[in-house]
């Protein structure tokens, strides 16, 4: 690297991590008690994925992302998801139009999924066939309407929420769709603390305002920066460690058998890899360091790996969950 590029380098890492210290700031102001699932969010967007956020009824799920889209400045559109929802409800659909001289033509009218930012709310609640619409957009950032393609506008995501203990009369997503979103961000109850000013504050005659602290141009900006940020082979292998020791038997684990795999009943594939690469460097930037470490992988391996993985029946009988199982790999080959 010439010093004229490393020089370069350092002003648009120390100008990213201004802007993103703001944007954090102007959430925080926003989402009481949440801090993990912020940085997680924006770990999503500065990777260029998208995210599964995952909480009961009341967490601030679609306040994060309506904020986050405001403070973004990002062009937002949300969708509530439901049992009678249709694809051409997302994605947009054609019609019949007559001109002046009687010619007839027809004219594609865009969905909601032609946006920056869209809010897919309560994912699970709509038909497989609608849920599936949102495959292509999320994997090419394009839509296939009637044979022709359009492209979706830059940048591109989707922020999905999903209500955990309520499955009356919902979908579950299928692994392709699931393997599409880079996180799964589990959204807690706030703290004691948190709640208590989230009550005093929110309740009052007046609300803080989400206020724009970063640009459209600047999220794209970062989301280079990122994959420019170098990942050393110990990182790398940490990573694939981990990645395979998720799947079941020996599946791509060079004939070795983790005492973990027989409760796996299948997991993750390259796309997980992908996602810690991306991810760490992300976490790296956000917290002001330039490249990520062993203990990021470590931080990461819930959101992207508890989605991406299921347990075998004789592990459910065991008592045994998806995040004791990704803890318990977590800690004994990082």
């Amino acid at each position: 690297m010439t010093t004229a590029t490393a020089s370069e380098l350092d002003h648009a890492l120390d100008d990213a991590r201004q802007g993103l210290a703001a944007v954090r700031e102007a959430m925080r102001r926003r989402i009481y008690g949440q801090d993990n699932v912020i940085d997680e969010t924006l770990m999503t967007l500065l990777s260029g994925g998208h995210a599964l956020l995952v909480g009961v009824p009341g967490v601030a799920k679609t306040r994060l992302v309506d904020s986050l889209g405001t403070v973004l400045g990002l062009a937002t559109k949300r969708v509530q998801f439901t049992p009678d929802l249709m694809p051409a409800d997302i994605l947009g659909s054609e019609v019949l139009e007559e001109t002046q001289d009687g010619k007839r033509a027809f004219r594609f009218i865009k969905g909601p999924v032609f946006s920056q930012l869209l809010m897919a709310d309560e994912i699970n609640r709509a038909s497989p066939r609608t849920q599936s619409a949102l495959l292509q957009a999320m994997q090419e950032a394009e839509v296939t309407v009637a044979g022709q393609n359009y492209p979706l506008p830059r940048p591109f995501h989707v922020l999905a929420t999903q209500n955990p203990i309520e499955q009356e009369g919902t979908y579950p997503l299928p692994e392709a769709q699931l393997d599409r979103f880079i996180l799964q961000i589990d959204v807690p109850y706030p703290s004691l603390d948190a709640e208590r000013r989230m009550v005093v504050d929110t309740t009052g005659v007046s609300d803080a305002a989400a206020v724009q602290s970063f640009s459209p141009e600047r999220l794209m900006s970062a989301q280079k920066l990122v994959r420019r940020l170098p990942v050393g082979d110990k990182v790398v292998d940490a990573i694939l460690r981990l990645v395979r020791a998720a799947r079941p038997g020996d599946a791509g684990n060079g004939g070795t058998t983790d005492p973990a795999q027989k409760l796996i009943a299948w997991g993750p594939g390259p796309r997980a890899s992908q996602a810690f690469m991306l991810t760490i460097r992300a976490r790296a930037l956000l917290q002001g360091r330039v490249a990520p470490s062993v203990e990021d992988v470590a931080a990461m391996a819930g959101p992207i790996l508890r989605h991406r993985m299921a347990l075998s029946f004789a592990a459910r009988a065991e008592g045994a969950t998806i995040d004791t199982v990704i803890a318990d790999l977590t800690q004994r080959l990082l």
